[in-house]
This record gives structure tokens, sequence and C-alpha cells, in this order.
């Protein structure tokens, strides 16, 4: 199956940018529908974006739309995070996740995705 490795967190203000990224290895990256979550200490992960395995596909949760984009570049095996205007909120762990399917159901139970090991995001006021 893939394996996943996520990169890109950091500490920034609010209102600045990040862009996270995912690198996946193992099977075809392209056979895989994939997303992002993140998770707070104390509290129950959270769907944040999700894309189909075309590209062709996203969806958003609602705390992140029109601020945050998803993408991937399957000739690279790379899932993208641009998160613009952050805010306090959006300080978490961020995971990204991958299932063998087309499209990426987020309510789906969490064992039938691929997770990677998680990037941390900070985001000060």
């Amino acid at each position: 199956q893939v394996q996943l490795v996520e990169s890109g967190g950091g500490l920034v203000q609010a209102g600045e940018s990040l862009r996270l990224s995912c690198a996946a290895s193992g099977r075809s990256f392209s056979n895989y529908a994939m997303g992002w979550f993140r998770q707070v200490p104390g509290k129950a992960r959270e769907f944040v974006a999700a894309i189909s395995s075309t590209g062709g596909s996203k969806n958003y949760a609602d705390s992140v739309k029109g601020r945050f984009l998803i993408s991937r570049d399957n000739g690279k095996n790379t899932l993208y995070l641009q998160m613009n205007s952050l805010k306090p909120d959006d300080t978490a762990v961020y995971y990204c996740a991958a299932s063998f399917t087309s499209q990426f159901f987020p309510s789906s139970s969490a064992s039938t995705f691929v997770w990677g090991q998680g990037t941390q995001v900070t985001v000060s006021s």
C-alpha cells in the first residue's frame, strides 16, 4: 500500500499562509483519493479537505472553505494543502490520508484510510 509523509508545518501569525505537502511512496498514487484532516489534543480528528484520484473533484469543510485549497500532482506523487488567511483556530496537527478509491468519503471509518504521521501547524494571534 501507499506510504505517506507530511511536511510544511510550522509557526505562523494570524493572516499568514502555509503550504503543506504529503509525499506518497509505494503503490500508484494516482489510484488513491486523498484527504486532509486535523486534530487538536483532546478533540476528535476533523475533516479539512478532500480530492479525487484524478484531482477533478474537491470538497472542503465549511470552516476552511474559501481559505484553503487542496491540490495534487500525480506526476510527483504529492498532495498539497495551501492554507491562506490562517486563524488561531486552525492550530492543529494536520494529517493526510489515502483511500484506495476514486472519490474520498470523509465519513468512512478511519481504519480504511492510510495515514501519514502528521505535521504541526501553530497560528499565533
